[in-house]
């Protein structure tokens, strides 16, 4: 039995894919976390949050890494961890500084450091010839605006260290520029109480259709999963609506997407203890990085592989942390393609009536969660506010995503925002 410790946590899925991947492994953990009440808010009336079944909960200023590991080393001296590991984006640099003054297996800290800044990001990647858009990062106005007259619009706003398509912003013109930085100006702390860089990242808009490269590092190898399609709504604004894997592509641009992701993580030096989450713009002139994520997918694409191919890559998570080989071989599921499709609010209000109706029985549906009425609802700006998901999988070909958009037609026709 390996004992690890978990560095804070997303609430959404991966807060509960993760401790059974714990549990299933024959582990235990250790949660560390600032704010407990933040996971108890979380979880649905009367029942535990699954990361509160840990051996200990201890609580401790988390955002505060200088005065964090020496405590940890105190913890380690008593408690004897084995790997350390977080699925949240807001973590992984302090895991990855943990890991390397402990002792314990994971990537270098400059790697995910670089990973989960995207400015970062693009300058390595561009210092290598690995393609991602035309880019330029500053803070003050002036150069701000000089530096999109340059790029040409319509161009992407983004932050350069928040996640979830946070103020993530197509702009046509440089009124809306100003204002989608007046917008970051105005949100300088981001949900974990931790200060953001004022640096505002400017990318040329890429045309053409977003994927999704899933890998895992082991020992100096990466190993492809697969590729995942994204859709996109919510304009200005990049709102994630759904995901099929494996991605229905032909062979040579899954080849070209899973090859250029590869070459970004090995630029990166993302090649020893993690699961990788890597978005590629499929554009008219070749594959292009987007972003290279340090962690296992959000939006349940993890459980769309593990639908399909039997692969668990919360379980190779663990395995990796542990400095262990992940087990990555495929069983027959009877699943060609698994989608899931998300219910995105557009307009605010409260939620009176959100109805699956039939939605939860019909063959081939997977999964569906709905929020419950009542709800105060905000139009979608991010990968935050969904109103709830469908998954459903195919046996015979690549018909999942299709089949999800038919029944989330039918939840849609039961949902009033008032």
């Amino acid at each position: 039995m390996a004992h690890l410790l978990v560095v804070e946590s997303w609430v959404g899925s991966m807060s509960r894919l993760l401790p059974r991947a714990i549990r299933e492994g024959g582990h235990e953990f250790t949660f560390l976390t600032r704010d407990l009440h933040h996971y108890l808010r979380s979880a649905p009336e009367g029942a535990a949050h699954p990361l509160l079944g840990a051996r200990n909960v201890i609580t401790a200023d988390t955002n505060d890494t200088e005065a964090l590991l020496p405590q940890v080393e105190r913890l380690h001296a008593v408690l004897g961890f084995d790997g350390v590991l977080t699925s949240c984006d807001y973590y992984l640099p302090t895991v990855a500084l943990t890991a390397a003054r402990l002792g314990l297996p994971g990537p270098p800290p400059e790697a995910v450091g670089n990973a989960c800044r995207k400015d970062a990001t693009r300058r390595v990647l561009a210092d290598v010839g690995v393609p991602g858009p035309r880019f330029a990062v500053h803070e003050e106005w002036s150069r701000i605006a000089a530096a999109a007259r340059e790029i040409g619009y319509p161009l992407v706003v983004k932050p350069v260290d928040l996640c979830a398509g946070m103020f993530v912003r197509r702009v046509d013109d440089e009124e809306q520029l100003a204002s989608c930085v007046a917008a970051l100006a105005g949100f300088p702390v981001n949900a974990r109480g931790q200060r953001r860089a004022p640096a505002v990242l400017l990318e040329e808009l890429l045309d053409g259709p977003e994927v999704s490269v899933e890998t895992v590092s082991h020992a100096g190898a990466v190993q492809v999963v697969g590729v995942t399609d994204k859709s996109v709504g919510g304009a200005p604004a990049f709102v994630e609506t759904g995901h099929m894997f494996p991605a229905a592509l032909p062979a040579g641009d899954a080849e070209a997407a899973e090859q250029t992701a590869l070459g970004a993580l090995k630029a990166l030096g993302l090649t020893d203890g993690v699961v990788a989450h890597t978005e590629i713009k499929l554009t008219s002139a070749g594959p292009r990085v987007v972003e290279v994520n340090p962690r296992p997918a959000g939006n349940r694409i993890t459980e769309l592989i593990r639908h399909v191919t039997g692969v668990d890559l919360a379980a190779a998570f663990v395995d990796v942390s542990l400095g262990r080989a992940p087990d990555l071989r495929r069983t027959d599921t009877g699943l060609r393609s698994a989608a899931i499709g998300f219910l995105v609010p557009g307009t605010a209000g409260t939620l009176e009536a959100l109805d699956a109706g039939a939605v939860r029985t019909a063959p081939d549906v997977l999964e569906v969660q709905l929020a419950e009425p009542g709800r105060q609802v905000k139009a979608a700006g991010s990968n935050n506010e969904y109103l709830g998901h469908v998954m459903a999988g195919d046996p015979d070909g690549s018909g999942a995503r299709a089949r999800v958009e038919s029944l989330l037609d039918e939840v849609r026709s039961g949902l009033v925002i008032r």
